[in-house]
């Protein structure tokens, strides 16, 4: 693979910059080329503006028009050409970064701000027989390349699971894997998290890198996440999901095929960083409690849940008694005279140490 790591973080002693270190050398241990692109590092300009085009600042600017004109004729800036010239030589993109409120560092967004311009990543039109056709969301520039995002949060992974508060990573990526990398042409493969990164032990940090280069290693046989293709027949002609793909649902899921894949994992347990969380693996294994049953068309199952219920089955019996006076020799059925005689004097002494 020839492998460009765009990196984004601020500190060169970080976990993330220790895995990004870890994961450069594995890939360069099994014969793989690699180029960076560490944003800090390099003093990134996040910031669009007319210097990115050769554009006149007294004219008004038109940010695609004037980058697209740019790109055809040449005319970027020369960081720009930098990180073009780096896109045009991969095969595969690895993008790492913290989940910082939910996103991707200012200084990564403006990497995709200024780097993916139009002509490029977006605007991309075909000329054939059946007329103008605009490739994107599968087709484009830059099909063929793969891309693997790998984030660091601070919460657990359940955390960012189906069910967790945080909401399900591929959701908060969504935005990233799909709207960008997709759109453009690139294959996806499921993300590497790297969840609860501000607590791990040296077990964990090490996990967690093996992981990673598990992962990397296995890139370019990864399955792609199988986004829907926009000109694949699955979306009329205002690109909206046809009646018959997904009846009755909605939301960005719907744009994966049903044979989405799950983010990997291992399928004998879930495992913490730094060992088996038998816990969790038990909570996987029982499902969600029955405590709190989500409301049925009620909007998002974190709005609003019912209480549990209890199955009717007849009349309320009353509340049984309790203490020492709820137990007769009548009401515990044949036991010896020895044995009442013991659970009496136990059941008077735990209530006196009780009071």
């Amino acid at each position: 693979m020839k492998v460009l790591w765009i990196f984004a973080h601020p500190e060169r002693r970080s976990l993330s910059a220790a895995l990004r270190d870890d994961g450069l050398r594995a890939l360069r241990e099994h014969g793989h080329e690699v180029r960076e692109s560490d944003l800090y590092a390099m003093g990134w300009n996040p910031v669009v503006d007319a210097a990115d085009f050769g554009h006149d600042p007294d004219e008004r600017l038109l940010v695609a028009a004037a980058s697209e004109e740019a790109y055809t004729s040449g005319g970027l800036s020369a960081d720009i050409r930098a990180e073009h010239a780096k896109l045009a030589w991969a095969d595969t993109v690895v993008v790492q970064f913290p989940l910082w409120w939910f996103g991707m560092p200012a200084i990564l967004k403006g990497w995709f701000d200024r780097v993916f311009v139009k002509g490029l990543a977006y605007g991309v039109v075909e000329h054939g027989p059946e007329g103008r056709r605009t490739l994107r969301y599968g087709e484009g520039r830059l099909a063929g390349k793969r891309a693997m995002v790998v984030v660091t949060a601070g919460g657990t992974a359940a955390s960012y699971g189906p069910r967790g508060v945080n909401g399900q990573l591929e959701d908060l990526l969504f935005p990233l894997q799909h709207g960008t990398f997709f759109y453009a042409g690139m294959s996806v493969v499921p993300p590497v998290l790297v969840s609860g990164a501000d607590r791990l032990s040296e077990a964990g940090r090490a996990a967690a890198a093996a992981e990673l280069r598990a992962r990397l290693l296995a890139l370019a046989d990864t399955d792609p996440i199988p986004f829907r293709a926009q000109n694949g027949g699955d979306y009329d002609a205002d690109l909206t999901l046809r009646p018959e793909q997904e009846p009755g649902r909605a939301g960005v899921a719907v744009h994966v095929r049903p044979a989405a894949l799950e983010r990997p994992r291992r399928p004998d347990r879930c495992r913490a960083r730094g060992g088996t969380n038998r816990w969790a693996r038990l909570r996987l294994e029982a499902g969600p409690p029955a405590s709190s049953v989500a409301v049925r068309g009620a909007g998002p199952e974190h709005v609003r849940r019912a209480p549990r219920r209890r199955q009717a089955l007849g009349p309320a019996a009353p509340p049984p008694a309790v203490g020492p006076a709820a137990l007769t020799p009548t009401s515990a059925g044949p036991v010896t005279a020895l044995v009442w005689d013991r659970t009496l004097r136990w059941l008077r002494r735990s209530s006196q140490v009780a009071r």
